[in-house]
């Protein structure tokens, strides 16, 4: 397939930047897999091995720096976890696949467009408010993950910032080790589909692409790169492809 020759430097571009942050990049992965013309049986699977290779490297390092209260993320995880497998197990139809697909990307693309930080922000939340959001919201973006494989780390970074959950650092960590945990089940779910099929030998040089673009984006600063700009294209590609899928099903 000659497109791989295109998605190769996109996908190491894109896991640079969003490893940076804390995230995988999977919305991206899934915008430029569906563009490229990728088997939509295999289009999540990818996404989640490339979320899952990104933020390895960016959670070794907040666990080396102490970075993870894993009190505050087992809220998060208890209900994702289960529920992304569930998300991965349950086979969908190709149109219900993309269309649910061209609504994940349709949200992310606006959530990409809107600044990093939302303008309100509480003051903290308690424990109880803490269970009650992480187990709900927690739960809805897991199966969301292991459905369409996005890693749910997009929508949940704004949301701990509005509830005061942390220091960007400290969200930053929880976004990888969520997406991580995430992918992982999501994955599992897909495997044990009955008509699970391995996506090829095109899968093995996109993860070394995500692989080396990850470990470069978690350990260097990006100042050098105009974010702004980049978070504008990136936002634009995937809401294209959302109004694509859109028309295609029309």
């Amino acid at each position: 397939m000659e497109s791989i020759f295109y998605v190769l430097p996109l996908f190491f571009l894109t896991a640079l930047v969003y490893a940076s942050a804390g995230l995988g990049g999977g919305s991206t992965y899934l915008a430029l897999l569906t563009l490229f013309g990728f088997s939509y049986g295999d289009i999540p699977k990818i996404a989640l091995l490339c979320n899952l290779v990104v933020v390895a490297g960016g959670l070794y390092h907040y666990l080396r720096a102490g970075l993870l209260p894993f009190g505050k993320i087992l809220p998060l995880v208890l209900t994702s976890i289960p529920l992304a497998y569930l998300g991965g197990r349950i086979p969908v139809s190709q149109e219900l696949f993309l269309f649910l697909l061209a609504i994940a990307l349709a949200a992310a693309g606006v959530r990409l467009l809107l600044t990093g930080e939302p303008l309100l922000k509480t003051k903290g939340i308690s424990p109880r408010g803490l269970w009650i959001t992480g187990l709900s919201s927690g739960g809805a973006l897991g199966f969301l993950s292991g459905l369409v494989g996005i890693g749910g780390g997009i929508f949940l970074a704004p949301l701990l910032y509005f509830l005061g959950w942390g220091t960007g650092r400290q969200i930053a960590a929880a976004a990888s080790f969520y997406i991580f945990v995430n992918s992982a089940a999501g994955l599992a779910g897909q495997f044990a589909k009955s008509d699970f099929s391995w996506p090829g030998g095109l899968v093995f040089p996109l993860l070394l692409a995500v692989f080396a673009g990850g470990q470069i984006g978690s350990r260097v600063s990006l100042g050098f790169l105009p974010l702004a700009g980049l978070r504008k294209i990136t936002a634009s590609l995937i809401l294209f492809v959302s109004f694509r899928i859109f028309l295609g099903l029309l």
